[in-house]
């Protein structure tokens, strides 16, 4: 074990996961503070300094045994795979399913961890919606590592979504066999594209690859965390 190993949290709470197949689960999320991206559509808070609470691995695992009658453990951020050392000491000993929610970039830390995984939740990033360019390559790294994994990638979209962006993001969901969700860009608790557009945007992904839903973030119409 990693002597004073602690992790700086910025909340830890259950509530009904609003994203992708999993919607409508109860889950104990643990939101992680710092990532390694900065998205323009992020709507987390995780960068502020001043509200976080550290924990060493004792220490959570008390924390988390408050919680009880949940689906599964949500790993969020943030980016929890900034947390690889500390997560290596802490998933074993959790004893619950565990989901990470990732933006897919960070292949060698997810191997790190990845015997405790058993859902992840990873993002594909657009430049037209999250500004990060060459995201592809690395989330066609990441995607080799997921395998052996249940996995499944979100893809939030705006108006300024690419024809190559589609088809890109479709060759990923082929070569690894796994389902995409489309997820329309939020403002608060409304699309930031019409559902005609919406319905427009899957068509082009359907003709491309069968595996794919589309699944606004259901937490903001239900007012949730």
């Amino acid at each position: 074990m990693i002597d004073n190993c602690k992790v700086r949290i910025k909340e830890i709470f259950t509530s009904i996961q609003g994203e992708g197949p999993y919607v409508g689960y109860k889950q104990l999320f643990i939101r992680f503070c710092n990532c390694n991206l900065k998205c323009n559509y992020c709507d987390t808070d995780f960068l502020d300094g001043s509200e976080y609470e550290e924990y060493d691995v004792n220490g959570l695992l008390e924390k988390v045994s408050e919680f009880s009658n949940y689906h599964s453990i949500s790993l969020t951020g943030g980016e929890p795979l900034l947390s690889t050392d500390f997560l290596k000491e802490f998933l074993p000993q959790t004893g619950q399913k565990i989901y990470l929610e990732t933006n897919a970039t960070l292949a060698s830390k997810l191997q790190e961890i990845k015997p405790f995984i058993d859902i992840i939740s990873a993002d594909i990033k657009l430049e037209s919606a999250s500004g990060m360019k060459e995201s592809f390559k690395f989330h066609d790294k990441f995607f080799e590592n997921c395998r052996g994994v249940e996995t499944f990638a979100k893809i939030v979209f705006n108006k300024q979504i690419t024809e190559d962006e589609i088809i890109k993001s479709c060759e990923l969901g082929k070569k690894y066999n796994i389902e995409l969700i489309l997820q329309p860009q939020m403002s608060e608790d409304k699309m930031t594209v019409t559902s005609e557009f919406a319905e427009k945007i899957l068509d082009k992904f359907l003709e491309r690859y069968k595996n794919i839903r589309i699944i606004p973030q259901v937490h903001k119409f239900l007012n949730l965390r």
